[in-house]
This record gives structure tokens, sequence and C-alpha cells, in this order.
């Protein structure tokens, strides 16, 4: 054995792949990592091993992820490794852009103390460019505007090529002027985008070629995790980098890209090889999350994609227990029969932090949250209204924006009366022609005399308020730690005052989530001693949703499968595995979309570690309509002998022809074990019209009845979980009299 593999054997347990990725260091590699196969801790040791024997400085290294929580967790991993705090470039991309950006923006004629606009405010700028171009917005929906100039930047689309490549008049043609609009106000502003992050370090890296080479000297060494999510522009970033030394590292797993609609590109992890022809590939295939049946399953899902590289995940560890697989009649029987589960698990020693509920879409959520909340079941919702989106929240931070950068006009019309200063919408319209007239900023336009004596007094005091706190602050922000800055911004602006004298239930919701912001605020300056205002904003403008999950909180987890991507869960349910949801109807219009719903299936599949349910529901009401629907596609690929069969052995037909079952068979086959049924001869005393009682489901209406086989299925409306279908030979109801 070399020297190299003897020092991973000391330090590590890596399997003979992982070591083999650890020591390719030099050329193109290309790490084709499956679902729980150890990919992070393969990445750390290969960064340690260049580090420690290869002598590689810490400050020639770049690791680029995607998420603030996937690269704290590799970085500290490194420095456990080693011994040591390294200030190495193990980062997001966006993190690693912004700070680049804020070294050289300046040759774009930017000021690095530029700001960055969420989602919020891109609408806001957007809605401001319509009514510029007296458009609309019921004909040029915001949210329609926002996704296509995302598109462009992330293409590397500029307003004025998306422009020529629309006919003139069309309604493609008015939206380029929209986003020609909403890039300017951007510039006039000193802010950016999320997107423009990477879209603007790209424009300068490719205009600058002295810049370019700095870089492309300080990396010598580039790794790249979850390689199948880069869009056009990330791939150019990295490829420029690159382009040197070619000492370039990606990490991926073609099967789990499901970003595809917001610009993620297969053909990158796909065309590796032909980018870099001398490029080496290695398949990380053993997994150490799942059981070996959750991984056949996920198997017989993926197989059927064409658009991916071969590849199998197998483990040593046990078989575990097969899949449940459940018919419910609607989506509230579906729910119940999720919740039950989670009870009854939960006897068993589980808590319920190991219950994951993933779903294709947001609205599915509604009728299990009912079903959870009446059983007392605590849940959080992870993907809904993020922390940071909260208007109290908003507001503070648009103050802290405009201390920073006194031009963010965005920021200003938010909180000029925020609280009440009688700065009303005609006043700030005001405001802005002056500023159109003169070319100056608002905030300029703002501390001058002449606009003060224009307005009345209460105007004129409330708009002096505000610019003497902001210019106060402006001048100490540099002396001052940001938390003495917020707590200043929340007293002196009135802000505070303001809520306490509303003495509501909202308003004091709303105070302790400020305090709560307060608290993110110790925790950066506790972590970052020599931390500013700049570095503070620039932080939290980059956190996700993923950066928020506590995995300490007892509560069963509910949130979509694009969510769920990155996270492992002991138990893990599936619901609306039905056609038309999942696979979901728009998929079906190209082979390509098909492919990315299965690799979101196999996402979902892989999530589990060691229990799995697939649910559907024969008649779903879901926007407004109530539909049925057949048993989605990707049940049926699955070996039917991987389902739980304790019984008698399951007809093919659920999986072949999608046949349906009576109720008492679905009960007595999809609840095994769990229920001892005898025949009874009482269906002859129930009529159309009768109430009755179920010992489960509380009170209800015949509404038909049906003889077929031997048996009478009755159609019975309950009071509190709508319609259900029941064999009354079996079923344990009552006549009401």
């Amino acid at each position: 054995m070399d020297e190299n593999n003897t020092q991973i054997d000391k330090n590590s347990n890596l399997n003979p792949m992982q070591k083999e990725a650890v020591l390719a260091t030099e050329g193109p590699l290309l790490i084709l990592a499956g679902a729980g196969s150890g990919k992070t801790s393969t990445m750390t040791h290969r960064i340690v091993h260049l580090i420690e024997e290869k002598g590689v400085s810490p400050y020639n290294i770049l690791a680029v992820t995607f998420t603030n929580k996937a690269a704290s967790e590799m970085r500290q991993r490194v420095e456990i490794l080693i011994g040591k705090n390294l200030n190495m470039w193990i980062m997001t991309f966006h993190s690693a852009c912004m700070r680049i950006l804020r070294q050289h923006i300046d040759v774009l004629n930017y000021s690095r103390d530029f700001t960055i606009y969420n989602a919020g405010d891109q609408k806001t700028v957007i809605k401001d460019c319509l009514k510029a171009e007296n458009l609309d917005e019921k004909i040029f929906a915001v949210p329609y505007i926002q996704k296509i100039i995302g598109d462009c930047k992330n293409k590397g689309i500029s307003p004025k090529a998306y422009e020529e490549s629309c006919a003139i008049g069309s309604k493609e043609y008015k939206i380029a002027t929209v986003y020609a609009s909403y890039e300017a106000t951007l510039k006039k502003n000193n802010a950016l985008d999320f997107d423009d992050l990477i879209l603007k370090t790209v424009e300068i890296l490719e205009n600058h070629k002295e810049i370019l080479n700095d870089y492309q000297e300080k990396f010598k060494y580039i790794m790249v995790d979850e390689y199948q999510d880069t869009n056009n522009i990330q791939y150019r970033f990295i490829g420029l980098l690159a382009k040197r030394h070619h000492n370039i590292c990606v990490v991926g797993d073609d099967d789990q890209c499901i970003y595809q609609w917001r610009g993620a590109d297969i053909r990158n992890i796909l065309d590796f090889e032909k980018d870099y022809p001398d490029a080496k590939m290695i398949k990380l295939e053993q997994n150490y999350r799942s059981t070996a049946t959750i991984l056949e399953a996920a198997h017989h899902v993926i197989k059927n994609n064409h658009g991916r590289k071969a590849k199998k995940l197998w483990t040593d560890k046990e078989k575990g227990d097969k899949i449940r697989y459940y018919k419910a009649y609607t989506e509230k029987d579906e729910a119940q029969f999720v919740a039950e589960e989670i009870q009854r698990l939960k006897g068993i020693n589980e808590k319920y932090s190991d219950f994951a509920i993933l779903y294709r879409t947001h609205a599915q959520s509604r009728a299990i949250e009912e079903v959870l909340s009446s059983y007392d079941i605590p849940y959080r919702i992870f993907g809904g209204l993020r922390f940071y989106d909260r208007k109290e929240v908003r507001d503070l931070v648009a103050y802290l924006k405009i201390v920073q950068n006194p031009v963010d006009e965005i920021s200003i019309k938010r909180v000029v009366n925020e609280p009440k200063r009688g700065i009303g919408l005609k006043t700030i319209e005001k405001i802005e022609k002056v500023a159109q007239v003169r070319m100056e900023s608002l905030f300029d336009v703002m501390k001058g005399e002449e606009i003060i004596g224009s307005l009345s007094s209460k105007v004129s005091e409330g708009l002096k308020s505000f610019v003497s706190v902001i210019l106060k602050y402006q001048e100490e922000k540099d002396k001052m730690k940001v938390s003495d800055i917020y707590e200043a911004l929340m007293k002196e602006t009135g802000y505070l005052d303001d809520l306490e004298n509303q003495n509501t239930i909202e308003s004091k919701s709303r105070i302790e989530n400020l305090q709560e912001f307060k608290s993110v605020i110790y925790d950066y300056e506790h972590n970052n001693e020599d931390g500013n205002l700049s570095e503070f904003l620039e932080k939290i403008s980059l956190m996700t949703d993923i950066d928020n999950y506590d995995a300490s909180e007892d509560a069963v987890l509910l949130m979509t499968l694009h969510s769920a991507k990155g996270l492992e869960f002991p138990v893990v349910f599936m619901p609306g595995m039905e056609e038309g949801l999942f696979p979901s109807r728009r998929s079906y219009e190209s082979p390509e979309g098909l492919e990315e719903e299965r690799r979101l299936c196999y996402v979902g599949i892989t999530r589990a570690r060691e229990k799995l349910y697939l649910t559907h529901s024969e008649q779903r009401m879901l926007y407004g309509r109530s539909e049925y629907a057949p048993i989605s596609k990707f049940i049926t690929e699955v070996d039917k002998d991987l389902f739980e069969d304790n019984e008698f052995k399951k007809p093919a037909a659920i999986f072949e022809k999608n046949e349906k079952f009576t109720p008492f068979e679905q009960m007595k086959y999809f609840r095994p074990n769990e229920i001892k049924v005898e025949k009874n001869n009482h269906a002859k005393d129930f009529n159309v019209g009768d109430k009755v009682t179920h010992k489960k489901f509380g009170e209800g209406m015949i509404i038909t009845l049906e003889h077929k086989d031997g048996n009478t299925t009755a159609t019975i409306a309950f009071e509190n979980l709508g319609i259900k279908n029941l064999v009354l030979e079996f079923a344990p109801i009552e006549k009401i009299n």
C-alpha cells in the first residue's frame, strides 16, 4: 500500500471508490455520487489530502456548492480534520461571486456598497416599470415577467439580446422594454438581484482579463458540488476559472437533477467528458442511508429514464421493512391514514421529527394539516413564509439597507412612511419628479431644504425625522456593532413604539419577531468578531429555506419533494401518487419533463432511511375541483414484491391494469394485520336516507346503496370526514333511530 493510501486509512473509513476519488487530484474528475453515498465525506477528505499530503495552500482551493448549510458543513469537517480554522473559499456560488464583486464591481460602474434585492424587491421594481411603460399588470403578470428576467440572466441574455429575439410589437417585445427598464432601475439604485451575483461576476471575468488571470492563478484546484444543478451562467463561471489549470473536480448525480424548471442544465454533467476529454469518472454507488428494499424501489423507478449515466445504488445494510402502499378514497382518508401511522409508530420509540411528509405541490398540505391538527400531532411546514419575508423583519432590514446604501430607492419607498409619518404616495411622487429633473437620488432630494419647504408642516416634520435618523447612522455605521444600529433604528424611527401602542395580538407577535431577529444579529456577531453592516446584510440576503431547517425541533416535517433534496428521515410518506398530480399533467408535454418528474420521485424515495409509504387517493379535491385519478405510473414501476404482503399475494392488477379493489379488499390488503373482520348480515337493515353512526368516522347519512357480488356498498356522507364508500357486511356502523 502506498503512502497516500496509508494516510487515508489512518484518518477515515472511506470505501475503495471514495479513496480513489480522494487521490485523483490532478486533471478533470467527474464523481458520480448517488444519493446517500457519502459525497460530502469524499470531498472533505479530498480537500484535506490536497492540503496535508500534496502541500497545496488552502488559498489555492475553491469549493462551491448550492446551500450555506452544505458549505458550512464541509468547511467545519475540513477544519476538524486539519485541526485549525482556515479562511478557505468553501462557499456557495453566490457567496463566492459576492466576494469577487465586493472587490471588483467598480469596473462595472457600481459602488462596492451595493444592495441585494430579494424576490419581493424585484416585484416592486417590476410593478414600477410596468407603470412607467403604461402596461397593464393583468396582461403582463409580475411573476411571469420576473421568471423571464431570471431565465434570461441564468442564460446570460441581456435586455438588448432578448429584445432582438422578439417580434416587434409582440407581448414579448414589450416585456423586453420592461426588462431594460428593470435593469436601469437596479443600476440607478446601486442594486443587484440574486441572479446578478453570478451574471455580473462572469461579465467582469469575461471582459477584464487581468482580473480573470488573477483568479485563474489563485484557484489551482476547483471542486463543484451538485454539478447537475448548475445553470448556464454557473457553468460559464466555473469554466472560466478552471481554464488554466484544468484541476476541476465536479461531484453530482444526474439522477437527482430536479431543478431544470429554474435553469439547471443536466447536460452540464452528462457532457462533462466532452468538455474535458481527458476527464476521469468515478462512481460512488455504495449507499449509507437507506435499506436495501428502499434502494431497490428507487432503482426500479429511475432505470426507466433514458437520459442518465448507468449506475445502481447498493448497501451492505439489511433489506429492512417492505414498502407500504395505501389506496385512499379521498385526500382526507389519505391524510387520516398517514396520521394514524405516525401515531402508531410514535409509540415505538420514534420522535415526531423522524417523520417527513413529502408532496408534489404545496396545495396538498391543507388536508394533511387539518388531520394532523385533529390528532394533536405537532408539525412544521418547510418552505412556507420565511422568517426573513415577514413584514416587520423586511421593514427593519430595509432601514439597515438605507443606512448602508442611501440610493436604494426601493427600500426608501418601503419604509419612509413606516411607521406613519404622513408621507403618502402623492408626496413620494412629488419627490420622485424632482429627483428625475435634477438627476439625483430620492434621498439626496429628501435632504434638501427646498423639498422640505414645499410640504405641509406635518409631512415635512415626518420627512425630517426620517432623514435625520438615516444620516446619523450612516455616519456612525463603521464605528458601531450591527446590533447597536438595529436597536437604535427600532427605537429612533418610532417603529417599535408604534407596534407597542397598537397593543394587539398581531403587533405583539411582530415585536417577538423583531426580538428574534436581534438573536440572528447576535449570532452573527458571535461568529464574526470583525463583522460589519455590509457583511451582515450580505449574509442574510443569501439565506435559503434549507439554512433555516432545525432538525432538533420535534415535529413532523411537511414539505415539497423539491425542498427535500439534501435531507433524510427515518420515515417518509409520499402522498398524492396519482397520474396528473405526480407525475404532473404538464410533464407529459415532453419526454424530458416526464424524466425530470421521475428523478423527483427518485429523490423522494431516497430520502427514506428505514420506512417508506406511498399513498394515493381515488378522488381528490385540489384547486377547488374534485377529480378522480388513476394510480401513478411511478408506483407501478416498482417491483410488486417490494411491497408489504403479510396476508396474501398482491394481485398483479394493481400494478398492471390499475383495476379497482372493492373497499373491503382495500382495507384487508392495505392495512394487513390491523383489522380482524367477520362478515355480518345486517346490510338488509339499511336504506338510502338512513342516519348512521360509525365507530371511527362518527355520524353520517347513507346517500346510495349498491348490491354487487354478494356485498352491499354504501356511499355515506359523514359530517366531519366527507364521503366514504363502505361495505355494509363488514363496516362497524349502526342505524340511528
